[in-house]
């Protein structure tokens, strides 16, 4: 099967023909369909994200089932499924607390080959390694759905849309009612503000340097959009909010920067969400009596809050009953051979989710 291969941090991508080992007890072989382009994937290209090289990115993936190790029952041969990066135990610490994000075993299979090329063996970079034809995952990482859904908007929902979505009602849980703001309108960006306007959200404020973004962002629900390229844009959402600032701040890039616009566009008492990959030595810092004077909640977001059994299908009943409209997240398909250049033109702001379909 064909496969984009990564070898070394910052370089491109070459497309090699790679033979998969096979599944073992607990693990299915999936037949890929879609695979939508993340920046986490990119993270990891820039070397962002420590994951060993070589690898085959592309986490964000839907298909069709192969075949099933001998002890797999929670799907058969024949089913669409959405891939999730995290394979939950439900058995540590944190499973069994309700969190299996956090899962103490959940990424373990990112650091075992998938796959050879030759000799050579080839990691599934960030889990699903779905940047390619076939790929082999633990059976916990998949998720059945109908077969008439969409299978590229399916691809979809198994990273960015179920992380921005997950970051509204999951981790932040946002009122109806609620001012929001949302720094960062990509495919993730663009769908936490779906889940404000779906939430009922009063004010949604899109936040983005480049105006192409800002644009997707009032299609998908924004009330009020501020170009951060022309001006201070914490001062922009204040004017906007009489001077207080949202009850709900979402911070979906990545960058101590924009987390820290992110605290001051929050209210006295609001809640800032940190949804962004960011790298581990971009150090954030407040001051003591800030954090203690102005009450406000600050909180990480792995992956949306998300369980992928219940939040999968509901956000597949959220799409049919056109409460959200995750068809407006694909803005090009394209082939194993441009993810490069859908890397350049995420770094560029443009467009919001570039979709490779198989």
């Amino acid at each position: 099967m064909k496969a984009a291969v990564l070898r070394e941090y910052g370089g491109k991508l070459s497309v090699e023909e790679l033979t998969l080992r096979a599944p073992g007890p607990n693990e299915v072989h999936v037949h890929l369909a879609a695979c939508g382009v993340c920046h986490s994937d990119l993270s990891v290209q820039q070397g962002i994200m420590p994951i060993p090289v070589p690898c085959v990115l592309g986490h964000e993936g839907a298909g069709t089932i192969v075949e099933v190790g001998r002890a797999v029952t929670n799907v058969k041969e024949g089913d669409h499924v959405i891939m999730a990066p995290i394979a939950p135990c439900r058995t540590c610490f944190f499973c069994l607390r309700g969190q299996p994000t956090l899962c103490e075993r959940g990424f373990d299979h990112m650091f075992t080959a998938y796959a050879h090329a030759g000799n050579e063996p080839i990691g599934p970079g960030l889990g699903p390694a779905a940047f390619g034809e076939e790929t082999i995952v633990p059976a916990s990482s998949v998720v059945p759905i109908d077969a008439s859904f969409p299978i590229e908007i399916a691809a979809l929902i198994g990273c960015g849309v179920v992380t921005g979505v997950g970051s509204v009602v999951n981790s932040a849980k946002v009122p109806a009612g609620a001012t929001v703001a949302v720094i960062g309108c990509g495919g993730v960006g663009l769908a936490s503000i779906q889940a404000a306007r779906m939430s009922g959200a009063s004010q949604i404020i899109a936040v983005d340097r480049a105006a192409e973004r800002l644009g997707h962002a009032t299609d998908s629900g924004a009330t009020d959009t501020v170009d951060a390229s022309s001006g201070d844009a914490v001062a922009a959402v204040r004017e906007l909010t009489d001077g207080r600032g949202v009850d709900y701040s979402f911070e979906v890039v990545g960058l101590s920067a924009t987390i820290s616009q992110a605290y001051e566009m929050a209210r006295r008492g609001g809640t800032v969400t940190i949804v962004g990959a960011g790298a581990f030595d971009d150090m954030v810092s407040f001051s003591a009596a800030q954090l203690m004077v102005d009450a406000r909640t600050v909180r990480g977001c792995v992956f949306g809050s998300t369980d992928p059994l219940r939040d999968f299908p509901r956000i597949v009943r959220w799409q049919e009953r056109g409460l959200l409209d995750l068809e407006r997240l694909v803005t090009r398909r394209i082939g194993l051979d441009d993810i490069d250049e859908a890397f350049g033109e995420m770094l560029a702001g443009l467009g919001a989710r570039s979709v490779i379909v198989f």
